[in-house]
């Protein structure tokens, strides 16, 4: 396979990658992957292969539970590494969770030897990885307090916040999906849109949910 050029854009995204040297780069055989929303771009099988950086889009990390049902651990945006990846291959174990992608995404995929030892050899690279783990152990404490302390409908109004924007006010999750994020069961979170929808705060359908008034749920996580 022929080595890809670094592009100016990858850089701006992960200055990290300024560092690596011609010689690293083209040993990695760096590929770029594009992905459709609600598809699946990394688990256990490609992280035997390959490490991976989130360049464009925004994507979930769930873990699948001995029951067999998925959860929401964290989300990755472009600029953070997943720390699981790097951990379960410096541990020599499996990769523990998979990713799915929220929006179209785009990601740049090298060797796993390659990004392993960039993680090693590299301090930029290093202090990115192990910041995502410090940011993302914080957020998982942060997540368990909310679910103990905050009302259901506060931590769901958060989630569809965090998950949209004004410019993308739609989020294609389904019920369940919502659900496992923030705690619940599906049919309380079901059971809350459409409160929320009777509201005119939101617009549901099938596999989606549509934010139609921001402000109101801000005032509600606000309080």
């Amino acid at each position: 396979m022929t080595s890809i050029v670094m592009d100016i854009g990858w850089l701006e995204v992960f200055p990290c990658l300024r560092d690596v040297c011609p010689e690293d780069w083209a040993e990695a055989k760096p590929e770029i992957r594009t992905f459709s929303a609600k598809s699946r771009l990394f688990n256990r099988e490609e992280a035997r292969f390959y490490g991976m950086f989130l360049l464009k889009g925004s994507a979930r990390i769930s873990q699948i539970g001995k029951d067999g049902n998925e959860r929401v651990v964290s989300k990755l945006k472009p600029g953070e590494i997943c720390a699981l990846l790097v951990l379960s291959g410096l541990s020599g174990r499996d990769y523990p969770a998979v990713i799915e992608a929220e929006t179209e995404v785009e990601a740049l995929f090298i060797s796993k030897r390659s990004f392993l030892l960039w993680v090693q050899d590299y301090e930029a690279i290093r202090k990115t990885v192990f910041g995502n783990l410090l940011e993302g152990m914080m957020h998982m404490g942060e997540q368990l307090q909310a679910r103990q302390t905050k009302p259901l409908e506060m931590r769901l109004a958060e989630a569809l916040l965090r998950s949209t924007s004004e410019q993308r006010p739609m989020l294609r999750m389904t019920h369940y999906e919502l659900a496992s994020e923030i705690g619940t069961a599906r049919e309380v979170v079901s059971r809350t849109l459409q409160r929320f929808q009777r509201q005119g705060w939101v617009e549901t359908g099938r596999g989606w949910v549509q934010i139609t008034c921001r402000t109101e749920l801000e005032e509600l996580f606000g309080d």
